[in-house]
């Protein structure tokens, strides 16, 4: 497969459910992504880790690699651990995380993910939920990811999701940067952000 990779399976979603659910009212807290990217408008999400708004300038989010853990990651420690985990594992450093909750009968509208930041960053998915697998689809391409497992994908291409499950659906979503482009990719960033600022 071109689009998709699975990079582990077996792993134990119970413990990062149970942290979530002792969070009361956090999918409520944050709905910036549904409200305002419509092809998402059908999914609940946490930021775990966003874009450093110092960093942006005048430039468009898309374009910003700067990031940071939000305030709201303090609450669910094992999730940040994980992330620093597989980062150092696949020896990258941390992008943009959030948790996702795309509710039975809802979907992701086709679409792909442009800009500088997702030219250069690969994308995550860890399977915390799924009744009977989630079915995603890149390119021509199309997988159903089973809770527990750990998946890379092409969000370069045109991609969509669907649950058609009976339950909600929970999954990671995040991005990596691989280590060898940090120096490059980073000092393009600040004199990206330094021209927007002049102009």
């Amino acid at each position: 497969m071109r689009f998709f990779r699975q990079l582990k399976q077996g792993l134990d979603p119970a413990p990062f459910l149970k942290e979530l659910a002792g969070v009361e009212g956090v999918w409520r807290e944050q709905t910036g992504r549904q409200d305002a990217v419509k092809v998402q408008r059908e999914a609940l999400a946490i930021p775990l880790r966003g874009m450093v708004k110092s960093a942006q300038g005048d430039r468009p989010r898309r374009d910003v690699h700067e990031s940071r853990w939000t305030s709201g990651a303090r609450r669910l420690p094992r999730f940040q651990e994980f992330l620093k985990q597989i980062a150092s594992e696949e020896d990258s450093l941390l992008g943009r995380a959030k948790i996702i909750c795309l509710p039975a009968g809802r979907q992701v509208y086709p679409h792909t993910d442009r800009g500088e930041y997702y030219k250069v960053h690969n994308r995550y998915h860890y399977v915390l939920k799924s009744s009977f697998g989630s079915w995603l689809k890149a390119g021509d391409e199309e997988v159903r990811m089973r809770e527990g497992e750990l998946w890379w994908f092409d969000n370069k291409a045109v991609h969509e999701a669907k649950n058609d499950g009976d339950e909600d659906r929970i999954h990671l979503i995040f991005d990596l940067l691989p280590r060898h482009l940090e120096t490059e990719i980073l000092r393009k960033s600040r004199k990206a952000r330094q021209a927007s600022l002049e102009t």
